[in-house]
């Protein structure tokens, strides 16, 4: 490992796979400590995602070329899900960074890469401005660029309201979703990402988040007022969203990530609960909670819905990582073709997890209190975290309609949309 640094803080350089797993399994034994005091005072984890950035975590997917492990999909999905088995705030948080880091990868000029990859390098955070409220649906976007002079401008000015900003709290810099209604330069009337200082002028990040779960995740409103943004800072959003990229695959393979996460730690709390707090019931005439026989029943059955997610998850990692390749060339599987069926079995494959976990973290994250007793309820147990984490996680985006597009593929051969949530 080699430490680097630039700026305001220093990071570590991750060299292998099996380390990343190291590092994120002993940053978890950390989270896990104060993650129920954190939730229930809705303290903030500055500190903790201060020791995610130094540890090169979330540097893991910067391109070899810029200096970075570049790991695999399906590793970067088990870091995230031993992280969410710890504290799913925290593992939440860096969700939008790695996404928009993809988007990067795949769409961004070489100079917007080399000074967003080489900050990241060095500890830096991206967080997401995406989502707006009061739109006809969550794809209605208002927030707008407009050209500062005539012909050919460099210059835009930023101005729009978001909302569900995971990680805007604690971002160096904010990646913010806004369209343009008039040509400008080289630049088409489109979406476009814009990457901007999370202290620029005109910004504003408020604290009102107040979700049942989730709740230290900083999802809150950010205000953009005249802006200026450059053109060098921005990203054209369709060449990623709508030609088979694998970026909505590789987005959702981390929403899945963390609801797995979710309910392994749900289930491994329920176990330590019974191990050694619970009382037996007394018909089952022992003296242990551990050996009553129907609560042996029940963690079983658990244990294998919660292995059935872990599962899906791995196999979904492992067609997102083949995507990916295909649609880089990287792969052996040249073509437009080839690429377009690769991602289309990877967002198939990740959307068959996400509806196993969508239906197995709730269901474990309340089963704790079943297999652990009335104590179990009590209010300073923080035990309800697990489900309240898992029923606001899960609603990000509805899996009815994953069935659908599963559906289709299995008995039409459709390939599902590319809109960059599948």
């Amino acid at each position: 490992m080699t430490a680097v640094s630039q700026g305001r803080r220093s990071a570590t350089r991750i060299g292998t796979d099996a380390e990343a797993l190291s590092v994120a399994r002993e940053l978890a034994a950390e989270f896990a400590v104060g993650a129920a005091e954190r939730d229930r005072e809705r303290r903030l984890p500055h500190a903790e995602i201060d020791r995610l950035s130094e540890s090169g975590l979330l540097a893991l997917t910067v391109p070899a070329r810029f200096g970075g492990l570049d790991v695999r999909p399906s590793v970067l999905a088990e870091v995230v899900s031993i992280l969410a088995a710890a504290d799913a705030s925290i593992a939440q948080i860096p969700h939008s960074h790695f996404v928009y880091l993809n988007l990067v990868r795949l769409s961004a000029g070489p100079a917007l890469q080399e000074r967003i990859f080489t900050d990241v390098l060095a500890g830096g955070r991206v967080a997401n401005a995406q989502s707006e409220r009061g739109g006809k649906t969550v794809a209605d976007i208002s927030t707008r660029l407009s050209p500062v002079g005539e012909g050919s401008p460099t210059r835009f000015v930023l101005d729009g309201e978001k909302f569900y900003c995971t990680g805007s709290l604690f971002a160096d810099t904010l990646a913010v979703l806004a369209k343009s209604d008039v040509a400008g330069g080289d630049l088409a009337p489109a979406e476009y990402v814009a990457f901007i200082p999370a202290d620029a002028d005109g910004v504003e990040i408020v604290d009102d988040w107040d979700a049942v779960g989730q709740r230290t995740t900083g999802s809150g409103t950010v205000r953009f007022t005249g802006v200026e943004v450059g053109v060098e800072d921005l990203v054209a959003r369709a060449p990623a969203t709508s030609t088979p990229t694998g970026y909505g695959a590789f987005a959702q393979l981390l929403h899945v990530a963390i609801d797995v996460g979710i309910a392994r730690g749900a289930l491994r709390e329920a176990a330590e609960f019974v191990r050694t707090k619970s009382r037996p019931w007394f018909e089952a005439e022992v003296d242990r909670a551990v050996d009553d026989p129907l609560v042996v029943q029940r963690f079983g059955e658990l244990e294998v819905d919660v292995a059935t997610a872990e599962a899906t998850l791995a196999v979904a990692g492992r067609r997102v990582d083949s995507a990916v390749g295909a649609a880089s060339g990287e792969s052996g599987r040249a073509g437009v073709v080839d690429a377009s069926i690769a991602v289309a079995e990877a967002s198939i494959a990740v959307a068959t997890a996400k509806t196993v976990a969508d239906r197995v973290a709730p269901s474990v994250a309340s089963a704790l209190f079943e297999v652990s007793g009335t104590r179990s309820a009590a209010a300073g147990s923080g035990l309800d975290r697990y489900w309240r984490d898992a029923r606001t996680h899960t609603l990000h985006d509805p899996v009815r309609w994953k069935y659908q597009h599963i559906g289709r593929w299995v008995l039409r051969g459709e390939e599902p949309p590319l809109h960059g949530v599948i």
